[in-house]
This record gives C-alpha cells, structure tokens and sequence, in this order.
C-alpha cells in the first residue's frame, strides 16, 4: 500500500535481510480484499468433514465474515502485534479467525489440533500469546474429541487471557476469559486492515530442529506474502477457477502456503477437509475430488501410500478426469509412489509436482518446474530466485553423490530469526558453512541435474511430513512415572515414511510409556516400537549413543563401539 524504498538490504549480513524496505502492506489485503473488490461471487472455499457437512464461502462472504470477527477482537483489545494462537481442526471457523487474526496486524500462531497438552502449553508461553482461539471439539474416524482437557491444562501461567471457543464452550467452565466464538463473529467492521511493515510478523509457526526443542519460525508480511504468491502461481500454478483439495492443517506450512495465502493470492478455490482422508473408507478422498471437480490434488507421500495400498487404481471407479497436476510434499518420496501417482492418479498426463522446503523456508526451495523431463522422485531444481547448492562439508559443490544441501543467500519468506533465540538461529542455520544457509538435509544432484532429498542430517523425526524432536519424545517419555531415561531413534514405515522407536530405564510397562506419549505429545508422536531396556548404552561420558539402539533393532552393522561402556545392553535392544 505504501511503495518499498529498497528491494532487499543486505547490510545486517546474509543472516539478516530486510526485503521491501519501508514499504507497508497487509497479506490480508493481497488476498481477500483484493478478490473481495474484484469479484466478491468467486468461490474461495468448500468445506466438508467426516460427517457428510458441507458448506461453500466466497471472497464477498469470507471478507464479511473475517471483518466481523477482526470487530469482535478488537474490542477484546486485540491490536497491532499482539499474538494470537489458533488452536483448531480444518474448519471455515479456523480460516476466518486466522484471517481475521491478520486483517487486524495482530499475529497469529497456528498450532496443530492433534497436539496434547505439553506441546500446546510450550507454544503458547514461546509466542506469550494474550488469546487462544479454539474449538470445542472435532472428529476422526467417526470419534468425536474434545479438546478443552488440552486447554484447561494448557492455559494456566501463561499470558493468555481470552479462550475463544468455536461451538459448545460448556466443557470451558473454570478457565477464565472464555468468549463465544460466534458472539465476536458477529461484531462491527473495524475498517480498513491494519497497515504493516513489510518486516511486521505476519505469523509465527512452531517446527523442531536439531535441539528437539520447538523453534518459532516467524515470518513477515511482504517477504512472506511474495514467496507464498510466487510458489503459488511458478511451482503448482494456481489460476482463478481451480479447485485445489490438497488436506493440510493450517498448523503445518503446507496449510498456510497451499490452503491460505498462497491461495488467496492466487484467486483460486480450496476444498477444506475435517476428517481423515480414508473414512469411513479409502475412497472419500477420491469420492471428494470427484464430486468437487478438483483440478490441483496434492497430498503427502504417507497419504499416498496409505491409498495406494487401500486402492491400486482409484480412476476404475472414480472421475479424476478434472485433475491436471498433483503436488506432493512433505517427506521424501519413493520411486514406486511417484509412478503410481503418476499413473493411476494423475491418468499419464497430470505431473507430479514433487516439493521440497520447510517452515524456515516459508514454502519450498526445491520444486518441479514446466517443461522439465522428470525422473521418479526428483524434487525437481532450486525454485527460481532461491541460490540453493549441494556441498561437502567444507562447502564446495558436489554432483553425482550426497552432499548437503545450503542457500547461498537470502530470500522474501527466510524466517526472521526464530522467536527469542538470536543465537539459536545463528547455531542452527548459519554457523557450520560460511555465508550460507545451511538446511541440514542430506540431497543429491543426478548427472541431469534433477535433484533428490536424501533425508534429514539432524536428530529430527518425521512421521508423515510432521517432524518433532527427539529430545522432546524422549523428555516427555522421562516425565512419565516409572521411566528413568529414554532414546527415541526414527525407523522406517512402510506408511509414515518414518516412524519413532522409543527405548527407555525403569519399571513402567511398554504399553503404558506409549500411551503416555501419545497422550502428552499427540498420536502422532505414538511410538511404534517401546523396548525396556535395563540401561542404555552409553559412552563413558554418559552419552547416550543412538545409532547404536537403531541398528540393533534393525539388525544393522552399529559400526565402532568400542566407546560403549556397556555395549552387551544393545541385545535389549531388539524387543
């Protein structure tokens, strides 16, 4: 809304970029009120669920709708800056609070809704955010979960000090500042959104890296608003009239990118889905994209072998004629995936639109782009205007085997630091190839200069595209009574991609330790394998040596152990 001065400011060094100085803007303005203006008829959301509910909301209603709620918090004395956190399934009620949140130039948070306790509470005291928007409950798999138990213990000591609660807000009693969602919904227009900086907050999204500890990834309002719109239109090229049904919570980047503003700015239309994607059988993803006419079909590499497996060939008893590309992100994707995808989804014609990136990133920096020959699996090349390279240790180039994978530069949507922690930034982004980003994916570059994602080079595990901390699994298994210590390790899954082991001291039962975890941290975390061991292996600096407790598990050579203490523990190790 106010011209940028500068186009990019280098002079803080590549760690710290400032994009679009002194100019001032509203991701909420480029998106809804745009379209809002220039055809308030046009489609921008479907939703359904599980249930069979579904409903419709063009850019006319979404604007009113989000305007209203923006009214209602205001008048709470939510303003410029203050931080927000949306704590809600995939519903209409998630998109226009997340919109509204924006319009005002408040932050927002969003948190994904299958998180326990543990995880919510450590969001929302990293972010001190001063309101919670949440729903009363949701369903999976025909089962209905409320997720006041979560908030109730989540809330207390932390800054927040209204509970907006979307449905019945009776299972809230006793938590103080709960508001009626529908109530503030109903409020005045405040008027025009909030003007930003182009380097305000826009959002700050919570990921785990190498420390295991939840990092809060911020992102700003131009930088973030031009990637989100460039990856949009350049690497999954939404038009106005397409109809995208890609699930992705909105507590995942995939969901803000692909579901929100990338789509927003793009003019197109979303198929929102509250529900599991194969209940109450493996064909309601199918039967949805169907009956919507989806042109753009993205999912995760575990959803698409969770469906491939349930059904080889889903066009012999669906239409998916209507699909002309199906993104795919999230995890590394097997050569027998792609081709399936490829073929029985995407009918021969329709690419695959395989994706790489991450939070920090702000969307991907590893894409298929047009008129590219394709081999299966490749992730394509750098995303035009992104230095990405693949290097050895020292920093120099490499092709044809792994190396790491680093960006020699900045970005629009690189993270602005990670919230409260300068130097954790600097540590794990900047501090072990000079001058570059350094992502800590392994990846390879083929003689064609197709790319390949390798996985990951940190303690990360990542179960279906969502990655989470070793350190945090196994923290969260220590709090559990009769457990001493614990290791969590990733294995593989057929399904999942990866999965989590988890190898723990002390006298609680295997079963009881998972259902612990799963519980605490969400059923995404649930552990796999839970193996009680008498002790752990360790060094004799105390060190816990995990390779180790993986290998033996998967009958794999451990390598070296000659620094175990107590090496003839890892035959535990097999459960």
């Amino acid at each position: 809304d106010r011209p940028y001065d500068a186009v990019l400011d280098e002079s803080g060094g590549p760690e710290w970029p400032r994009w679009f100085v002194g100019g001032t803007t509203n991701a909420y303005s480029s998106s809804v009120g745009r379209w809002a203006r220039e055809d308030p008829g046009r489609r921008a959301y479907a939703f359904a669920s599980e249930g069979g509910a579904e409903s419709e909301m063009s850019y006319g209603e979404l604007d009113r709708r989000a305007s209203r709620l923006a009214g209602g918090l205001g008048a709470l004395g939510i303003g410029k800056g203050d931080t927000v956190a949306v704590y809600m399934p995939a519903t209409e009620e998630a998109v226009v609070a997340l919109l509204a949140i924006a319009r005002l130039g408040a932050v927002q948070v969003p948190i994904f809704s299958g998180y326990g306790p543990e995880p919510l509470r450590a969001r929302l005291l990293g972010c001190g955010a001063v309101a919670l928007v949440t729903a009363s409950s949701y369903t999976r798999r025909g089962r209905t979960a409320s997720l006041a138990p979560a908030v109730r213990e989540a809330v207390g000591g932390t800054r927040v000090r209204d509970v907006v609660v979307s449905g019945d807000a009776g299972a809230f009693r006793g938590i103080g500042g709960v508001r009626d969602y529908a109530g503030l919904a109903s409020g005045r227009d405040p008027g025009p959104p909030v003007q930003a900086g182009s380097e305000d907050p826009l959002f700050v999204l919570y990921t785990s890296g190498t420390t295991g500890r939840p990092k809060g990834v911020v992102q700003p309002h131009g930088g973030f608003s031009v990637f989100a719109g460039h990856q949009a239109a350049y690497l999954t090229d939404y038009r106005p009239g397409d109809v995208v049904l890609w699930p992705a919570d909105a507590g995942w980047i995939t969901g803000l990118v692909w579901n929100v503003y990338g789509l927003l700015l793009s003019g197109a239309s979303a198929v929102i889905y509250d529900g599991a994607i194969d209940h109450p059988d493996p064909g309601a993803l199918w039967r949805l994209a169907e009956r919507r006419g989806a042109t753009i079909l993205g999912m995760s590499p575990t959803a698409a072998r969770m469906l491939k497996r349930a059904d080889p060939d889903p066009r012999a008893s669906h239409d998916l004629g209507s699909v002309r590309l199906v993104p795919v992100t999230g995890e590394p994707l097997d050569a027998g995936t792609w081709e399936w995808m490829l073929e029985r989804v995407g009918g021969g014609r329709a690419p695959v639109a395989n994706l790489s990136g991450g939070t920090e990133i702000g969307g991907a920096m590893l894409s298929v782009l047009p008129g590219m020959p394709l081999r299966p699996s490749t992730v394509g090349a750098p995303v035009p205007g992104m230095r990405v390279d693949c290097v050895d240790g020292d920093g120099r180039p490499v092709r044809g085997r792994d190396g790491y994978l680093v960006i020699r530069g900045p970005w629009p949507a690189m993270t602005r630091g990670l919230l409260g922690d300068r130097r954790g930034y600097l540590d794990a982004y900047w501090s072990r190839i000079e001058g570059a980003w350094f992502h800590g994916d392994y990846v390879l570059v083929d003689d064609a200069g197709l790319w390949y994602m390798r996985g990951r080079a940190d303690d990360v595990i990542n179960v279906s595209g969502h990655r989470m901390g070793t350190s945090e699994i196994e923290h969260c298994a220590m709090s559990c009574p009769g457990v001493s210590d614990a290791a969590a390790v990733p294995i593989p899954d057929a399904t999942t991609g990866e999965a989590v082991a988890l190898f723990y001291e002390g006298a609680a039962g295997e079963a009881d330790v998972s259902g612990f975890v799963a519980g605490r941290l969400g059923g995404i975390a649930r552990p796999s394998r839970t193996v009680r061991m008498s002790a752990l292996p360790r060094t004799a600096t105390g060190k816990t040596v995990r390779r180790a407790l993986r290998a033996a598990l998967l009958g794999e050579d451990p390598g070296d152990l000659s620094s175990l203490e107590n090496p003839g523990v890892l035959a535990e190790a097999r459960g």
